[in-house]
């Protein structure tokens, strides 16, 4: 992933703002002092910022002049030229997000998000312990239950695991849910099924009990950084192990409408994007996976600020810290590895367990 100095930070700011208030058209001689590697991404920066000001056929001017350049599975200009001309033009959010399973579950099954969970589940089973008693285990924003399942096969495949007692799933989508529940009963029959719809931000009140593990996979990002540590605390007392399986991308400390997130919005996005649509499947299933799921995300980094927006991801190093300082000296890192990564976007592996 690319980063923008300072200097740089100052630089796109005070070119964006003369874009916006002199309704500039694109000109190389405006882009001329960018990085020659990140013009494309100054364009989505420029145009996206126009869009949210009203002015959408300039903004769709600097998007389109930014598609020219892409190349390398890069192709952010492309996708939000699509998507506009799907939109009216707009920048708008089309539906709830995850309403409907279908667009997560193609996402879910693109080789490269589908390699990357196989790798996550392998880095789990050789990272814990062996558990002696039956596995109670919480599935923190569950989707349609697949990679619990996969895992605690894992689990059980490498000795690890015995019985089941319990599974809580944890999911704000009823359809999600209902996917989860037959996906953990039908590979489980003698377990407990447990289920709470519940945003992610409110469940930690309302655990009861204790749990082996709790499970993270592409869900700990719908909450800034402060309220993933206020509930990791709460969490904690309920927990012996954390799994993460999270992106790599500075999308949650930098504020809306700043050259930082734009920069990597354009590259982590981007690339997911491009996943999908370099996957074998029909077009209105991937416009949908792109509509109603990546771009309805995008579109809340673009429109909405910090403590509203919807998704909050994080770098490596600021999941460390998190866990730190919600979790407490009672856990430790035991595994940090990378599942996928590319110059553009990064999937990995984090867990937290007891510490000495």
């Amino acid at each position: 992933m690319k980063f923008l100095t300072a200097s740089e930070i100052t630089e796109w700011s005070g070119i964006r703002d003369r874009i916006v208030y002199e309704s500039l058209e694109p000109a190389p001689h405006l882009t001329e002092p960018i990085r020659p590697g990140l013009r494309n991404a100054f364009h989505y920066f420029a145009g996206t910022c126009l869009l949210t000001k009203g002015k959408q056929d300039l903004g769709r001017h600097w998007i389109l002049a930014g598609v020219a350049g892409e190349e390398g599975g890069l192709f952010s200009n492309s996708f939000m030229a699509s998507y506009l001309q799907r939109t009216d033009g707009k920048l708008l959010i089309p539906e709830t997000i995850f309403e409907d399973a279908r667009p997560f579950i193609h996402f879910a099954g693109v080789p490269v998000m589908k390699s990357s969970r196989d790798t996550f589940v392998n880095q789990c089973a050789r990272a814990l312990p062996a558990f002696n008693k039956p596995l109670k285990i919480m599935d923190i924003g569950c989707g349609h239950g697949a990679l619990l399942v996969q895992l605690v096969q894992q689990l059980r495949m490498h000795g690890l695991v015995n019985e089941v007692a319990e599974f809580l799933l944890i999911d704000p989508s009823a359809d999600m849910l209902r996917l989860a529940e037959k996906n953990v009963s039908d590979a489980f029959p003698a377990a407990k099924v447990h289920k709470g719809q519940y945003r992610i931000q409110e469940f930690s009140d309302k655990v009861t009990g204790s749990y082996d593990i709790a499970l993270a996979s592409l869900s700990y990002h719908h909450m800034p950084y402060e309220t993933k540590a206020e509930h990791l605390k709460k969490l904690s007392r309920h927990i012996r192990f954390f799994l993460l399986f999270e992106l790599d991308a500075n999308n949650d400390t930098p504020e809306l409408h700043s050259p930082e997130l734009a920069l990597s919005l354009y590259q982590s996005y981007g690339a997911i994007m491009d996943f999908i649509f370099s996957h074998d499947a029909p077009v209105e299933v991937a416009v949908a996976s792109i509509d109603k799921f990546l771009m309805a995300e995008a579109v809340s980094f673009l429109t909405e600020p910090r403590g509203i927006r919807t998704d909050y991801h994080m770098l490596r190093n600021q999941w460390h810290d998190v866990f730190r300082e919600g979790l407490g000296a009672g856990f430790e890192c035991v595994a940090d590895s990378i599942c996928y990564g590319d110059e553009n976007v990064g999937l990995f592996t984090m867990i937290y367990g007891p510490g000495s």
